[in-house]
């Protein structure tokens, strides 16, 4: 904590009381609710959840209240409240095959068991902008009323990459081990394998793994995809009761899950066949989950026996390093505090630089 000037601590309180100010915005206007923010804005919920490592959408739409939509800030906020939190237990490994989805949809098959569920996407709307928006009241909300009441559960949907596993056309995924290391407690260590690998990339700054994932389209890698299936949907958590010593279902989260199926023209170990890049994330987030499918699949080379093209998606280091925004906010926006003290020595060291430059040579050798 920098405290450079007396009567510092005065400004930073009169600084957060404009910034409430500036959060409520105009009187006239209805104050923003927690309610509006979790189900209106639910996609920046949901990227709030994902990043900052905790599934709980009041909470993340709290953040971003109090950080004036400021998502970096908001994923900050609910970080920094996880570190709070007592563990009490771990639940066991969703299981992603019995997902109820609300959207599931595979670019490799057309025709697959349980249908193309299109659910609630942006993909097949024109990017214009609806002025219908800008009504306010019930009649602009009016044509969903009740759309989705009395409608039965979705049914859980099989895997498209079985169809292809059937046929030992798709490389077998390999058991990890049965604790991964938790990031969110351990530091991060090099070589990291592919569990730790996912995580960082799971709650890595959306945008950042996009430019990744869109390098390695472009050549920067090598990675030709197709997505396999991309769904969307609740599952059920569970978690064992030591004092009933059996698991029980404690609650449901919604999930977005990519499996990529990539091109591999087998090494000296392996055949010819598909493998496959994965994504899994908290929400609605299906952007990052294929970002994410993108950059394991190319940080995969090693294990997969090819070659590595000096491309950054394919150095872990470098895209595990510089996926966390909450480390790189903090990095790039310390230099606004006050470095007044080191300023002014590197200022004096340029001063008498150039006032050597500036003496002529015989006067220097007297």
């Amino acid at each position: 904590m920098y405290v450079a000037v007396k009567g510092g601590e005065r400004a930073i309180d009169n600084a957060h009381d404009w910034l409430a100010d500036e959060r409520r915005g105009p009187r006239d206007i209805a104050e923003l609710s927690i309610a509006q923010i979790r189900h209106q804005l639910a996609l920046a919920v949901n990227r709030v959840m994902a990043e900052g490592s905790l599934y709980d959408p009041d909470l993340a739409a709290l953040a971003i209240k109090q950080a004036r939509g400021d998502l970096i800030e908001a994923i900050f906020l609910i970080r920094a409240y996880r570190t709070t939190l007592p563990r009490i237990g771990h639940s066991h490994p969703v299981d992603t095959g019995a997902m109820a989805c609300d959207r599931r949809i595979s670019a490799t098959f057309k025709d697959l068991p349980g249908g193309q569920v299109l659910g609630p996407t942006f993909d097949y709307t024109h990017r214009l902008l609806d002025f219908k928006l800008l009504a306010e009241g019930p009649t602009a909300e009016a044509g969903n009323s009740g759309a989705t009441q009395g409608m039965p559960a979705p049914a859980p949907m099989p895997r498209v990459s079985d169809f292809l596993n059937r046929d030992g056309l798709i490389q077998d995924e390999q058991p990890g081990p049965q604790t991964p290391p938790d990031m969110t407690r351990q530091p991060m260590e090099y070589p990291a394998d592919r569990p730790l690998r996912l995580q960082a990339l799971s709650r890595g700054d959306e945008g950042f793994v996009l430019g990744m994932a869109y390098s390695t389209q472009r050549g920067y890698g090598r990675n030709h995809p197709f997505v396999g299936e991309l769904r969307i949907g609740s599952v059920a958590v569970e978690m064992d009761i030591p004092e009933l010593g059996f698991a029980v279902e404690i609650g449901e989260i919604t999930l977005t899950e990519c499996e990529t199926v990539n091109q591999f023209t087998g090494s000296k170990t392996e055949p010819a066949q598909f493998t496959r890049g994965y994504g899994l994330v908290f929400g609605q987030t299906e952007r990052k989950a294929i970002s994410m499918a993108l950059v394991d699949r190319a940080l995969r080379w090693e294990e997969l026996g090819e070659d590595n093209m000096g491309a950054p998606a394919q150095d872990a280091e470098f895209v595990l390093s510089h996926a966390d925004n909450i480390q790189a906010t903090g990095f790039l926006e310390h230099i606004k505090l006050p470095h007044y003290v080191d300023f002014q020595s590197e200022l004096e060291l340029v001063r008498k630089l150039r006032a050597e430059a500036s003496t002529p040579l015989s006067e220097a050798a007297e």
